[in-house]
């Protein structure tokens, strides 16, 4: 189909881009890679008067190291993240995350802001930034702010950010030398959303876990962090008992659709089978 009419809109400025969205309202919405909001104006789900286009504003891109932090700019596309070296060395998760979205011609339009600002529970980094203890920088015009991901998603595409802000940065903690990750995702084919995925990020000791975080993707209306599941296995060697102790307490809060990739239980299920392969995963890299 063929989006409605809209008025067009590309601000040089993030102080313009502001001010646009903050005057046009409702009826605004800005665009970033615009794989969630072009599709979804195709099909008439989503009918904005007024596109603010982004990709003028300098500044907006970019992976910088900020002390014991990672900055990345909100329109860094998912391709840049891949090309980074900083993101390979010193956040090898997100490396890998990227290269599960969607296949290369969306990466290399897709940006990181877009994926964890729309509030699609589909998508892959909102989960991971909360298991890595990610913050947003927003920008309004009443100044700037930074919320925790783990704050930051209400619902469905309902999220913390307030009429006219625009998500500029995200900003991660650099993990501890020799910790462990992964990101297990299932999915139908190539470029679809996870029917169920996990991201682990753990730390080891005398053969034992030390620290554990525990993200789980498209298996809610939000991200959701498995903390009870992270729980289960600390002091463990991750036996075969606490990996399935592991996935019960994260298909508990489990809450899953039921539609094209399977029934609600269906869901559940692999969703604790990526748990426990995500955790052996990041184990067998931690040292």
């Amino acid at each position: 189909m063929i989006p409605g009419p809209f008025s067009y809109h590309r601000p040089q400025t993030l102080a313009d881009a502001v001010k646009l969205l903050s005057t046009l309202g409702d009826e605004a919405r800005p665009l970033a890679g615009g794989h969630s909001l072009v599709p979804m104006m195709k099909l008439r789900l989503a009918a904005p008067a007024h596109l603010v286009d982004l990709h003028g504003i300098d500044g907006l891109k970019g992976v910088s190291r900020d002390g014991n932090r990672i900055v990345i700019g909100a329109m860094t596309t998912q391709h840049e993240l891949l090309a980074s070296g900083e993101i390979a060395n010193s956040l090898p998760i997100l490396h890998e995350t990227a290269l599960q979205i969607a296949d290369p011609q969306v990466r290399y339009r897709g940006t990181i802001g877009g994926n964890v600002a729309n509030g699609d529970p589909g998508n892959d980094m909102p989960a991971l930034m909360m298991t890595l203890g990610a913050s947003y920088q927003l920008q309004g015009q009443g100044g700037t702010r930074d919320v925790p991901a783990s704050d930051f998603y209400q619902g469905a595409y309902f999220t913390a950010l307030e009429p006219g802000e625009i998500l500029t940065s995200v900003s991660i903690p650099v993990p501890a030398a020799g910790h462990g990750f992964a990101y297990q995702k299932l999915k139908r084919k190539v470029g679809d959303y996870a029917t169920a995925a996990a991201a682990v990020m753990l730390t080891m000791a005398d053969g034992k876990v030390a620290t554990c975080a525990i993200g789980l993707t498209n298996l809610h209306e939000t991200p959701l962090l498995a903390a009870d599941a992270a729980r289960c296995v600390i002091g463990t060697s991750l036996d075969a008992a606490t990996l399935k102790k592991a996935a019960t307490a994260a298909e508990a809060i489990m809450s899953p659709a039921a539609d094209a990739r399977g029934p609600i239980e269906y869901r559940k299920h692999v969703g604790g089978i990526m748990v426990m392969r995500a955790l052996q995963r990041a184990a067998s890299r931690a040292s």
